[in-house]
This record gives structure tokens, sequence and C-alpha cells, in this order.
């Protein structure tokens, strides 16, 4: 990293930097200007560190985890990354010699419309700390271009608006247009005889959205490693378009490019009707798909075979939205790979881990059979072998038992159950808390506890300490070091030392 050794050096930096992007003076600039300019400088300082990190990576032939989640909430990076890259004191005293106080410019930047819970803040928390460990870890999920709503209050009553937070751009991303990948939908999906006997599967009048990656620097703790959030925006193609337009059907056109733009829109569309619940369909498997394809591009030319894919590539999921990555995967290897079914299972059941955050039965994830079929045809194809042949083992080893598979089974009354397909095609089945986890194994998901015991384990949750005390309580954080010294920073079990001051009143 080409740090700033001085803070001339930073306040020549941030003149020019100012000239560049506004063709202002540093007195002209307004307060979401000098955000912009900050966020900019430092994505520049990191670049280096970004780029070096990876070419590690890939000559260690490390094995890197992939954590696919249909959201993150991030909350805003200006802060976090100035603590980060250990800038925070000489950027506060640089700008308060231009006239601006850095905690005035902090509210400037919208907080990132790409998550909303606990769910989305836990892959947040995910992959800051693998940076922060120096892990090769990355995240996979979709560029909304609105968040969940922005509230008003317009004369006593609630308004909800749409949460335009990509109003001034991002400065945090970059755009990698040669990455781009292309995500099928809708179409016929059959197999037919092959050579030596195979079947080849052959996928025709689908439609194609492509999907564009936009990067996002993630930051270890004053370590130089950076990571990546991978973002997928979904673009309509020009020959999709053209294709339709060819047959002068104008109308069907301009559905397709509505179509397309809406899946990476919203955040958690609108799911009570049929077209809602297709469009959350079509998000949760184009961010799966263009995710894997692009993990399975960099696999190929940096690691070798894609049999060997699992012993380098570990595949996270975070609930049941990104369990499509298990048929895709397999879909990958088949058909893209010619992999026998076998090869192609092993490879999957061994990179793919599975997070529940769901105990209520009935608020597991479901998908209609005909809208999943129409939507996905090669995908359900897929989906529907894995379950036949995951229900011929259970009948085997419960025989008449139909009661049995009817609890375990991925296709069932007319729906696709991802929890099912999740368990049956991971190596590992986390719950979030030791509570959560013990009903998982003897309510919610027991018949599969009972089949599977050595893949279920617990994974209590935990927040970044650098975020929730460093950076939102400087003060305490001082207190704290001024008591135990400063190890517990890296080393956050080092708190304990706190606890022979617990009745320590002064």
């Amino acid at each position: 990293m080409r740090i700033w050794k001085t803070k001339k050096e930073f306040k020549n930096l941030f003149i020019e930097k100012a000239e560049v992007l506004f063709e202002k003076p540093v007195k002209e600039l307004s307060r979401k200007e000098v955000y912009q300019i900050l966020a900019t400088m430092i994505k520049d300082l990191v670049s280096e560190d970004w780029i070096q990190t990876e070419k590690v990576y890939n000559h260690k032939r490390a094995r890197q985890v992939y954590y696919f989640s249909i959201e993150f909430l991030l909350g805003r990076l200006l802060n976090t990354n100035l603590l980060n890259c250990g800038m925070e004191k000489l950027c506060r005293e640089a700008l308060r010699d231009f006239g601006f106080d850095l905690d005035d410019i902090f509210p400037e930047e919208p907080d990132p419309g790409l998550g909303n819970g606990g769910l989305g803040r836990l892959a947040a928390c995910f992959i800051d700390s693998l940076a922060a460990l120096q892990l090769p870890g990355h995240g996979c999920s979709i560029r909304y271009q609105y968040g969940l709503f922005d509230q008003r209050i317009i004369d006593g009553q609630q308004v909800e608006l749409p949460d335009a937070w990509l109003r001034n751009g991002f400065p945090w991303e970059i755009r990698k247009s040669d990455k781009a990948v292309d995500v099928r939908f809708g179409g016929q999906a059959y197999m037919r005889p092959g050579r030596g006997g195979t079947l080849v599967c052959v996928h025709e009048h689908y439609n194609t959205v492509r999907a564009v990656p936009y990067d996002v620097p993630v930051l270890g703790y004053q370590n130089r490693t950076v990571n990546t959030l991978r973002l997928w925006k979904a673009e309509y193609t020009r020959e999709g378009m053209y294709g339709q337009l060819r047959y002068g059907d104008y109308r069907r056109a301009l559905h397709y490019k509505d179509l397309t733009q809406q899946i990476s829109r919203f955040l958690y569309p609108d799911d009570s009707t049929y077209e809602g619940r297709k469009l959350r369909l079509m998000q949760e498997y184009f961010f799966v798909s263009a995710g894997l394809q692009s993990i399975m591009r960099h696999f190929k030319k940096h690691y070798g075979s894609p049999k060997d894919f699992d012993k380098y590539i570990a595949l996270h999921i975070n609930d049941t939205h990104p369990a499509l990555i298990i048929p895709e995967l397999m879909r990958i290897l088949l058909d893209e790979e010619g992999m026998k079914w076998e090869d192609a299972w092993r490879i999957t059941t061994n990179a793919v881990a599975y997070t529940n955050h769901t105990i209520m039965p009935e608020a597991l994830e479901r998908w209609s059979i005909p809208m999943f079929q129409e939507l996905l045809p090669r995908i359900f194809l897929i989906v529907d072998e894995i379950n036949r042949r995951w229900l011929e083992a259970v009948r085997q080893r419960f025989p008449g038992r139909d009661d049995v598979a009817r609890d375990v089974a991925i296709l069932w009354n007319n729906q696709v159950h991802m929890a099912s397909l999740a368990v049956v095609g991971s190596h590992s089945i986390n719950g979030v808390a030791k509570l959560h986890s013990e009903i998982l194994k003897n309510n919610t998901l027991k018949p599969f506890y009972t089949w599977f015991p050595e893949r279920f384990n617990n994974k209590t949750n935990g927040v970044t300490h650098r975020r929730w005390l460093i950076e939102s309580n400087p003060q305490l954080t001082e207190l704290i070091c001024d008591t135990i010294g400063n190890d517990w920073i890296h080393a956050p079990e080092k708190l304990l030392a706190l606890e022979p001051f617990g009745n320590n009143k002064s």
C-alpha cells in the first residue's frame, strides 16, 4: 500500500482530486463532494494491495472461500476503510486544515442498499473477518439499484419511497465489463443420446441476461490484505433485443428489457403475486449462476482441472436463497466439463456448505414446480434427478415408509423444497446459535440429522469488534487499551482480560 506519509502529501493529493473530479478549489467543495474525494483516494490507495492479494492467492494455490448471500448489510464504508488502512488520524487533521470536520463528512455517505437485517449483517461481518484474518474469502451478491425502502413521515403517516442509494454513484466499486457472463432463463431443455451411450442436454429458445460484475474492495485491518465483494448487475443484451425485434414483436422486446433490468433493481421485491415470486426466483438463480461461472473461469485459468474444484474452492450459502448453486455447479460440471454424474455430485457436495437461518418449517423457502420448470428448465431436470436418486436411497433404507420420503423430499406436493436441496447437496449444515442448532437437529431438520449427523454443527454468530467497538466508540476503545493493552484489537478473544476489572467502579 502506498500510504500517505505526511499530511502535506495527503493535502496535495486531495487538492488534485478536487480539481480532477469536480473542477473546484477545495474551499468550494460540498461535504458530499469531500466524501466522494476521500472514497476515491482510499480506493486508489489500496488498489496495489488489491492486485497483489489476488496474485498471492493464485501463486500459493490457496483454497478460496466464496460467500454467497442475497444481501450484505455493509453499512457506511468511509469510516471503516479509514480505520482499516490506518489513515483516520491523518485524514482528520488534514481536513481540519481545509475547514472540514471528518465527523460531518461520514453522514454524507449513503448506506449501501444491499442488505436489510441480520442475514446481511452476518454476511458483512464474515467478509470483514476473512480479510482481517488474511484468509482468501470473497462475497457474492446482487448490485441492487434500490435498497428496501426509504422511510418518510408525511402528515403523520409513514410513506415508503425507493431507496435510491446509487443516485450519486458508489465510489467504492469498479465495473468489470470484461468479466461479464451470460445467464439463461426459460426456453426448453431436454436430453438426447450422445457419444458412447451418454446423454447430452440440449437447452434452446432461452432468453439471455448479461451479468456484469462490480467489485468492491474488502480491506483487512491494517494488514494490506484486500479481498473482494463482487456484486452483479443485470443488463439486457443487444442480441436478446434484436431477437425479439427481428420478428416485429416490439411489446415482447420491451418486456424482455424491463424484466431483465428488474432482476437487480430491488432488494426483496414483493412476492405476494406470481410475477413477484418469479422475479425473486430469477434473482436467486441470476447471482448464483453469474458468480459460479466467474469462479469456474478463474479456477480453470489459475488452478487447472475442474476435477480438483472442491480441493481449492469452498462455496458457502447464507440461507437457502443461493441454494441453486448446487444444481448450477452440477450443470457446469455435467454439460460444460463432460463429467459423470457421480464425480460431479462428489465435487459439488464437498464444495458446498449451508448456513440455516430458519427454524419454522412453514417459513422454509419453497417454489412452485410449474414456475420453476418454466423459468429454469435445465436446472429443474438436474434437481429432479437429484431428488430421484435421493429418494431411491431413502426408500432402500426405509422401505414402504412414504412418510419418511415425504419429510425429506426435494420435490413434493408440486413444490421445490429449497432447504431439502441445501441439506442434501452440502457437506456441512450449521445453525447460528447453540439453541438454534439444537432445534434444527431435534425438530426442523430432524429427519436429515438422523441421516447425516456428521454434517450438522453450530457456528454462533458474532460481530466485528472493529466496527461495533473501535469505530463506534473510540473513547471506550482508548479506555480498554489503557487497561489491558492493544493486543485485543488483533485478537479480540483477549478482551477476556477485562474480567478481573468487572467490579472496578473507578
